[in-house]
Formats: C-alpha cells, sequence, structure tokens
C-alpha cells in the first residue's frame, strides 16, 4: 500500500533551491554565467540599440544601396572563397594524411598559420604580395589582372582566413577512412575515379560541407586583413564589417547598429545550419 507524503514533507521539497531541484551543478552555473557576461547581454545590447529605431527606418538602413552593396560583395564573394577551398581543402587534406613527404611537419603547422597570425598583418603581406609592384602582382599586372585594393583583392584575403577550417575539419574523417575499402573497390573492378565519386567522396561530404560552411562564417566576419587590401570604397569593394566602421567614424549609431543587427541574424541562420550540417554528419556516419 502506498504511503503519501506528509505536509512536511511536501513544505521541505517545495522549499529546496531553484537549482537544487534542477541539480545544476557548478560547472553548469559557471558556464551559463560567462556565456551571459560574454555572449548573451552583448547579443541583447545589439537587439535593444536596433529595436529603437522604428521598422520603417530600420528596413530603410538594411536595404539602402550602400548596404545591399556591401552584403553583395561580403557575401557572395565568401561563398565563392568558401567553394573554392572546399575543393583545394579536400585536395591539400588528401595529401596531407595520404602522402609522406620532406618538411610534411611543417607544411602541416603552416596550414593553421591563419588562426595565429593577426589579421592586420595577414592583410599588409596580402596587399604586398598581390600589389602592382609585388612578387604575384607584378605577374598578374600585365596580364591586365589587378588583386591588391579590388574586390578580387577581398576574395584573396578571405581564400586565405578560410582555408584551415576546411582542411582541418576534413583530416580527422580521412584519417579514419580505412584504405583496405578502397583496395576492395579496385579488386572489385572499380576504377580510381569511381573509386573516389561512389566510396570516397559519400563519407567525405558532410564534413566537407561543415567545413565550408565554418570558412563562410569566417570569410564574412573578416575585417583587419580585407581593409587593409582593399580599397573600401562604395559599389566596389567595400564590405558590411568595414561598412559599420564607417558609420561609426561618422557617428552614425543607428546605422552602424542597424547593419550590425542584420550580420548578426545572418550570422546566426549561418551557425545554425552548420549544426544542421554536423548532425546530419552523426547521423551518416
Amino acid at each position: 500500500m502506498a504511503v503519501s507524503s506528509t505536509p512536511e514533507q511536501l513544505n521541505r521539497g517545495a522549499k529546496k533551491p531553484l537549482i537544487q531541484r534542477f541539480n545544476f551543478s557548478w560547472p553548469w552555473s559557471i558556464m551559463f554565467g560567462y556565456l551571459t557576461l560574454m555572449l548573451f547581454l552583448p547579443m541583447a545590447a545589439l537587439f535593444l540599440k536596433a529595436s529603437t529605431v522604428g521598422p520603417a527606418e530600420f528596413w530603410k538602413i538594411a536595404t539602402s544601396p550602400v548596404a545591399l552593396s556591401a552584403y553583395d560583395v561580403t557575401f557572395t564573394t565568401a561563398l565563392i572563397a568558401s567553394a573554392i577551398n572546399g575543393i583545394f581543402g579536400v585536395l591539400i587534406a588528401w595529401v596531407l594524411v595520404r602522402y609522406d613527404f620532406p618538411l610534411k611537419r611543417l607544411v602541416d603547422a603552416v596550414i593553421d598559420l591563419p588562426f595565429a597570425l593577426p589579421t592586420s598583418v595577414a592583410g599588409l603581406t596580402l596587399a604586398t604580395v598581390y600589389s602592382d609592384n609585388g612578387w604575384i602582382g607584378s605577374l598578374l599586372a600585365p596580364l591586365g589582372i589587378k588583386v591588391a585594393f579590388t574586390r578580387l583583392g577581398v576574395g584573396v584575403a578571405m581564400l586565405f582566413i578560410s582555408l584551415p577550417f576546411v582542411v582541418r575539419t576534413l583530416q580527422p574523417v580521412l584519417q579514419e577512412m580505412e584504405k583496405e575499402v578502397e583496395e576492395a573497390a579496385w579488386s572489385l573492378g572499380a576504377s580510381h575515379a569511381q573509386t573516389f565519386w561512389k566510396v570516397i567522396l559519400p563519407p567525405l561530404i558532410p564534413a566537407i560541407l561543415t567545413g565550408v560552411a565554418l570558412g563562410f562564417s569566417r570569410a564574412v566576419g573578416e575585417y583587419g586583413s580585407i581593409v587593409i587590401i582593399s580599397s573600401s570604397i562604395p559599389f566596389k569593394d567595400l564590405i558590411a564589417a568595414v561598412l559599420v566602421f564607417q558609420r561609426l567614424e561618422q557617428f552614425d549609431y543607428a546605422g552602424a547598429t542597424v547593419i550590425g543587427t542584420v550580420l548578426l541574424l545572418i550570422s546566426l541562420i549561418m551557425l545554425l545550419a552548420i549544426n544542421i550540417l554536423q548532425a546530419w554528419g552523426r547521423r551518416y556516419e
């Protein structure tokens, strides 16, 4: 026969602290507090600042010709750069995993250079190399190709800073792939091309998409290197991040806040897409 709880026992249970009732441990509390200070509060402040602008004014600023041009330069160039890195990142990761060659460890370490190198230094280096008098720019100038201080230079900077994301995402997946599967496909009569497209590539697709998405997100948020290698001229090579800074220099805080909010919303959507891709990859495995 079940024994019902007494009123005293019910009162004692009801008086337990919220953290104790939900079994919130101290690591959870520290994590939530840190994220609140470093992430949630700044995001909330940006949204609150943007809410002070009326909907009509918000839409007017967010869809102004200069802003639309900056979105186009930012997102289109980032998409192209991440797609190119998706192709060459697979090749680089494949060579680093499957081949042994002199100075392999040095090459593998250099892949992480965009992570450690200050973005301003990266921009200065790229601008020097790709200028009309630079090592590469001087070779392209006779062909009528100008890189530095053009939209093409923005793409080069995005390629530089987003490459490691694709390579580092693919390397663990390639290392876990068994080469015996490829040999079995060859023994069954499959060519090298058929083995790549039907055996090797399908398990790599989730990792490739994740690496490309991460590189795309990084390229969209880049500022330091692009502001040096580009001319930052509206309707030419001005990116959204630089446009926000220009609005701040003009004391147009409402305009900077609106454009920053648009970038934040798009970034949140991209991060959600990345999480979906990662979940799909785990389910695929």
